[in-house]
């Protein structure tokens, strides 16, 4: 909520008379904010990405917009993105329509309620192949107006529709409660011929007059130095849109040429492209989109996937290109979700690679719920005071290469093998004793997490965990990741369950929970030691048995079906993984 005070009046008899005590309760302040320090943004004064994605309620009937945004939620999304086209609430001049598939209140209502921010695009100009990018046909009657200029007839159209559309908007910004982060001026005004600064001034202007000086305002222009430069003026953070198979880091080149510093941003990275009338319908390959996605989230930037749902150009809302091509009535966009709302495998894949980077995020506030640890050297466990969750092997390899660009974010997963026993060495401590250096300087300003990670095992890490799908990845190692899965064992059947040993055909190292109960570490691919014992007391036969993995080097998920087995014998003296003679009992498959 935004900020506001309760006063609570408390009275007593005191001494034959009433005491009274006023006690002013303060809510804080939601905050959204551009950190040009840290090249983020900053949501209630933590760091900040989101990933979005595009739906125009315009498009979709208001019968279906709670289940595309629920959607757009379990695709991992934290925002979307949705234009307002002016002449689809101002048919007539002075005739203003929010109701019905118009209601754009309860729009950015469903979406609050649903747990998603929301960056609104009012234009006036929007483009969205939407019939004359969203401006109403009936400004045309003033045969000489120059749109999308300050051209006076023009803009005296422009303020009297925003008179009407920003106060209605204003209570749905982020700090005054609502989901509304940022918004859009106009819509890529660079590739415009006008270039008329006046304009782009007088907009912020006008929106700053009725939103005030708190709420982001950027513009959005095609990732060239012409364009940016006549697409945004001060009071605007200037983004870029590109394609998935255009030159990601070349594209963000040209942000950082006019935004030096603040976050990265692709307003719009496509999923799939729009049709004509008498044209093949276009189509984008997942894999394509999957790697930029993948890429541009690597960068550390913040994205918008146009489209997540195209929708549907009812009536004679399609807009058209030229030289003259007529857009068709569908929006299909050969987006993740279909023209009807129906999950693709575009929509999966997408969820997997987005699951990829925000599981890590999501399990940091489950196993380290105190948050982060900050300092300018590195911490060891004690210091941090961490309970040792891992494996740190030492002695072995005390340096390697990496490869990267300036500014880049360095993250260290650290593991403790154990301590010392019995020695003179048994007040040793884990973590990261001395300093890291990258060639000779001394990496700084570093950003803790101690994780508690039987914790977050036992409160159901599993809601936030990953389910495996394979890909063509071939590599030595792949990022640390949680799986889960589950198996029944049969009510009814005298002595069941038994002890038993788990064996991991095919996995590298890593931690396996079974019921909440850390079982410990297996390394198949070090040896000798291959199957662990499983006692029959952390079974069930009343429930599912849940079990979670923890895989720290190579994930065989990522290249065939992944499975653990549970064995009658233990394999305690191998040298090469996965060789064991037990008998298999039952698969747990992922």
């Amino acid at each position: 909520m935004a900020s506001s005070e309760t006063v609570c009046c408390i009275c007593a008899l005191f001494f034959g008379g009433i005491f009274c005590t006023l006690i002013w309760t303060v809510t804080a302040k939601h905050t959204f904010q551009i950190d040009y320090e840290n090249n983020c943004f900053k949501k209630d004064g933590e760091s900040f990405r989101y990933i979005s994605g595009s739906i125009h309620y315009s498009r979709v009937p208001r019968y279906y917009w709670k289940d595309r945004i629920l959607k757009m939620y379990m695709l991992g999304l934290n925002a979307v993105h949705t234009y307002v086209p002016w002449n689809f609430h101002e048919v007539m001049p002075k005739k203003f329509v929010f109701d019905g598939d118009k209601d754009l209140e309860h729009f950015l209502q469903l979406a609050n309620s649903t747990g998603l921010l929301v960056i609104l695009r009012p234009g006036p100009f929007i483009d969205a192949e939407w019939d004359m990018g969203g401006l109403p046909a009936w400004i045309l009657k003033k045969s000489n107006v120059v749109l999308r200029s300050s051209d006076p007839d023009y803009l005296a159209a422009v303020d009297q529709w925003m008179n009407v559309l920003l106060p209605k908007i204003r209570p749905f910004l982020y700090n005054n409660g609502g989901p509304i982060i940022s918004l859009q001026l106009e819509d890529e005004y660079g590739s415009y011929f006008a270039c008329d600064y006046d304009y782009l001034r007088h907009l912020v202007k006008l929106f700053r007059y009725h939103l005030g000086d708190e709420v982001i305002l950027f513009s959005t222009d095609a990732s060239s130095i012409h364009a940016v430069k006549c697409g945004t003026v001060d009071g605007l953070y200037a983004t870029v849109d590109f394609g998935p198979t255009e030159n990601i880091t070349a594209c963000f080149e040209v942000q950082r040429h006019f935004e030096p510093k603040g976050p990265l941003v692709n307003s719009e990275l496509y999923t799939g492209w729009l049709d004509h009338w008498g044209e093949k319908h276009q189509v984008v390959a997942t894999s394509i989109v999957t790697k930029a996605l993948d890429t541009v989230l690597g960068l550390g930037a913040n994205v918008n996937l146009y489209m997540l749902i195209g929708g549907t150009d009812f009536g004679y809302w399609n807009g058209a290109n030229t030289p003259y091509a007529a857009q068709p009535t569908s929006y299909d966009y050969d987006a993740p979700l279909s023209e009807a709302g129906d999950l693709t495998d575009k929509y999966f894949a997408i969820r997997d690679v987005i699951r990829k980077l925000s599981a890590l995020s999501e399990m940091l506030d489950v196993m380290c719920p105190s948050g982060p640890v900050k300092s300018v050297y590195p911490l060891n466990f004690v210091q941090l005071n961490q309970v040792p969750q891992g494996v740190l092997e030492r002695d072995k390899v005390l340096s390697i290469n990496i490869t990267g660009k300036a500014k880049a974010t360095l993250d260290i997963l650290v593991e403790n093998q154990g301590r010392i026993s019995v020695g003179r060495y048994i007040n040793e401590c884990k973590g990261l004793i001395t300093n890291l250096t990258l060639g000779k300087d001394f990496l700084t300003g570093w950003t803790m997490y101690p994780l508690d990670i039987d914790e977050a095992v036992s409160r159901g890490l599993k809601e936030k965990s990953r389910k495996p799908s394979m890909s063509s990845r071939s590599s030595a190692f792949t990022a640390p990741a949680f799986y889960i899965g589950s198996f029944d064992i049969p009510s009814g059947i005298p002595d069941l369950p038994q002890d038993t040993f788990i064996n991991f055909p095919d996995w590298a190292k890593g931690q396996i929970w079974i019921n909440g109960f850390n079982l410990g570490r297996y390394w198949p691919a070090r040896g000798p030691q291959i199957t662990l014992y499983v006692p029959r007391h952390i079974l069930s036969t009343s429930a599912p048995n849940n079990i979670t993995v923890l895989e720290l080097e190579k994930s065989p998920c990522d290249v065939k079906p992944c499975v653990v087995e549970f064995v009658d014998t233990p394999v305690l003296n191998a040298t090469v993984s996965n060789i064991f003679p037990g008998r298999k009992l039952f698969v747990g498959l992922y």
